[in-house]
């Protein structure tokens, strides 16, 4: 394991800006620290915690977005879009991976997205309305595709896009909330984004186990079509989210905020505490090759391949959920306090590594060592989902960590974005791979050299590791200018986490931690003239 740096003058200044809050008594700071940041609490206590400190609808939303809409949703759409593919539209295992990649164009714009929720307000809200303008946009679209029978590919592409920019609107706006509540409660980052990841999985995992009985029972676009209900759930977190209104807002004002949001983004990505990780996420992650279409083609293939009817195929992606859970706890419990660079340098090597599982499977090696096909693409599926999750939580986190205040929403959904470029490349580069090893509906005879292919790229990351800093994930990474402005009339940061108080991380009195711990001042709520919520002393 690498050392770790030295504590700086930014974790001093860090410290210095939540003291008023941890002074208070009663404060979620405080109750963090008594609790013990929620280490040691039992999951009940732990989820109680978290809706204390965070308040209830920021959980909410975590579980509607993260759980429902990405998880229980997400699981139904990849085998029902999987199947649609295949068997509605009937194209080739190459082409249903470019489909696929072009689907998730909405996650790569996620700053747009980002930019909007954070300096363009609707109705006196930031947050509210993307949530129920998600929500919308995904009721139509999966309407579209499920009562249309005979849609072109063309026109279902779109409307499949049109489905995944609802997620990744609600994405974004939900990660706005995260990146925030992570300079405001730091302590509680790493939880944070354990609650996603458990949201996440365990709707997955639910999904994944009636995705299969769902396109049995009523074929793909009906699966296709339950997906309303999800978005419409989306609406309702949206309307229950409560966030600090500001009325009159300078909409005259709004190209400017956005001009400045841009040039702080800038500002942050030239920063070498921010890049150099920038980097290395989107080359490991487009050096992972996808090769999943042509895995799937194989697994359903009646003559070639190993003839997997829908129910099982739905079963096999829940157990993956299960491994992702797995990889979650492994996190949370276990592994969250390591160094990023270690913990990223042994999942990229165990990524590796369990790829070979898929070789063995296409090369049916398990039938020699005695093991069915069934229970060995179970387990493959599980130990791969699994790795790739804790691969997947130190990157999140890292991600969180670098968000400028301010821009937090636009700043991680950039950060996202890039990691979905990186993952569009290798979902394009391995469409590329099958179509020239001549992978079709019916013919796999070069499934194993794509798969090999596929396994050495993954350990070529390894040679960067170099650009992720060795800290772990309780240190601060940015510099202190990127974390405080100090602008005159301070900066001013909108509390999305519902309570009473937003903390103005720029205007905080000079005063030492022992000063402010004496002197514990009364802070309020009041207007500019912008008509943003500002933190006033008021004695």
């Amino acid at each position: 394991m690498s050392p770790q740096p030295p504590p700086d003058l930014t974790e001093d200044k860090e410290r210095e800006t939540n003291v008023l809050i941890e002074a208070a008594p009663g404060s979620p700071a405080k109750a963090a620290e008594d609790d013990g940041a929620g280490r040691q609490l039992s999951p009940a206590a732990w989820l109680r915690m978290l809706a204390r400190e965070l308040h209830w609808s920021f959980v909410l939303g975590v579980v509607a977005t993260y759980g429902v809409s990405q998880g229980l949703g997400g699981g139904i759409s990849r085998v029902a879009s999987d199947y649609y593919w295949k068997d509605v539209q009937r194209v080739q295992p190459s082409v249903a991976q470019v489909y696929q990649g072009i689907t998730s164009i909405p996650w790569m714009i996620k700053p747009l997205w980002g930019l909007l929720t954070d300096v363009l307000p609707v109705a006196g809200y930031r947050r509210r309305p993307y949530f129920i303008l998600a929500g919308f946009v995904g009721v139509i679209a999966m309407l579209i595709i499920s009562l249309h029978s005979k849609l072109h590919a063309l026109f279902a592409l779109l409307a499949l896009m049109a489905g995944s920019a609802s997620v990744a609107i609600a994405d974004v706006t939900i990660d706005a909330c995260v990146a925030e509540n992570s300079i405001l409660h730091p302590h509680l980052a790493a939880d944070m984004i354990s609650l996603n990841g458990f949201c996440s999985s365990v709707g997955g995992l639910i999904g994944f186990s009636i995705s299969g009985f769902l396109v049995h029972a009523i074929g793909a676009q009906g699966a296709l079509g339950l997906l309303t209900i999800t978005s419409a759930l989306v609406i309702l977190s949206g309307m229950l989210l409560k966030e600090i209104h500001t009325p009159n807002f300078p909409y005259g004002q709004a190209h400017k905020k956005f001009v400045e949001a841009s040039g702080k983004m800038l500002t942050t990505l030239k920063c070498p505490e921010v890049w150099r990780p920038c980097v290395y996420m989107y080359v490991s992650l487009a050096l992972s090759v996808d090769i999943q279409e042509g895995m799937f083609y194989w697994y359903t293939d009646r003559k070639a391949g190993l003839s997997f009817h829908e129910g099982f195929i739905g079963f096999m992606f829940a157990v993956g959920s299960v491994g992702s859970l797995v990889g979650v706890i492994l996190y949370q419990n276990i592994l969250k306090d390591h160094s990023f660079r270690s913990l990223l340098f042994s999942s990229q090597l165990m990524l590796s590594l369990s790829g070979m599982l898929d070789l063995i499977l296409v090369l049916r090696l398990n039938l020699k060592m005695g093991i069915p096909d069934y229970y060995f693409a179970v387990i493959d599926e599980g130990v791969s989902k699994m790795i790739n999750r804790v691969k997947w939580m130190p990157l999140l986190v890292l991600s969180s960590k670098l968000c400028p205040t301010g821009i937090e929403g636009t700043f991680y959904a950039l950060l996202m974005s890039i990691d979905n470029i990186g993952g569009l490349t290798g979902q394009w580069v391995g469409g590329l791979l099958l179509h020239l090893l001549r992978i079709t509906r019916t013919e796999f005879n070069n499934l194993w050299a794509a798969i090999m292919i596929r396994n050495v790229m993954r350990l070529l990351p390894l040679a960067l590791l170099f650009l992720v800093p060795s800290s772990d994930p309780n240190s601060t990474l940015l510099p202190s200018d990127l974390l405080n402005e100090d602008d005159g009339e301070g900066h001013r940061m909108e509390n999305i986490e519902l309570t009473s108080l937003a903390v103005d991380r720029g205007s905080l009195p000079d005063k030492s931690p022992q000063e402010c711990g004496k002197n514990r001042e009364v802070l309020d709520v009041e207007q500019d003239d912008d008509g943003v919520s500002l933190l006033a002393n008021r004695g």
